[in-house]
């Protein structure tokens, strides 16, 4: 008997965690119309396909990791603000694989513009407010933060991690303890010049 009472949003988030059962790449109207028990044509009403369908558990999942991510920076800076944000997208993957890997599909431009991808650029901007980067170096920071936060929950999830000691967990603090040296020395390597061309220890 098909359900009552569905919605595009009821649509979207019974598709997201079809995806953290199943993974992402398996999500599709027919498998989600098996598990609410309805024809796939009256899914058609809801969502634009199996596209529109992943395409709105993306905006989901990002938008959900920008509501934590913006929580977890505020108030912070540093090597604090760092720590937090790159928790922040290790948990949400750990809690969520499939709509953390949802967050990753190409969007078209449009889309991806009105969607929380922008927030993300955001907070990340924001975790870095600290080490006061000037343009375009702050862009190549944001860029290097989240290759690395992306790149790291990555592995972790897939257990890249899990058949050699040390615990992923104690290389996560340590990377962490270089970022932030790295960006403080970034920071340094930036700021301008003495007049007249000379270095600070006054020679030419």
């Amino acid at each position: 008997m098909a359900r009552a009472g569905l919605t595009p949003d009821k649509v979207t988030r019974a598709g997201a965690e079809l995806a953290d059962e199943l993974g992402f790449d398996r999500v599709t109207l027919s498998e989600l119309s098996r598990r609410l028990g309805v024809q796939v044509a009256s899914l058609y009403s809801h969502v634009e396909g199996s596209h529109g369908l992943r395409t709105r558990i993306a905006l989901l999942a990002l938008e959900e990791l920008a509501d934590r991510g913006e929580e977890a920076v505020a108030g912070r800076s540093g090597l604090e603000a760092l720590g937090a944000l790159g928790t922040v997208y290790r948990t949400y993957a750990a809690e969520h694989p499939g709509r953390y890997d949802a967050a990753r599909l190409p969007l078209d431009a449009a889309v991806a513009a009105a969607s929380a991808g922008p927030r993300h650029s955001r907070m990340l901007r924001a975790a870095l407010h600290g080490y006061r980067l000037p343009e375009p170096e702050e862009t190549h920071a944001v860029r290097m933060l989240g290759s690395l936060f992306h790149g790291f929950a990555t592995l972790e999830l897939s257990g890249g991690f899990a058949h050699s000691d040390p615990d992923s967990a104690e290389s996560w603090a340590r990377i962490l303890d270089a970022i932030d040296t790295l960006l403080q020395g970034w920071a340094s390597s930036t700021q301008p010049r003495p007049a007249g061309g000379e270095s600070s220890s006054g020679r030419t």
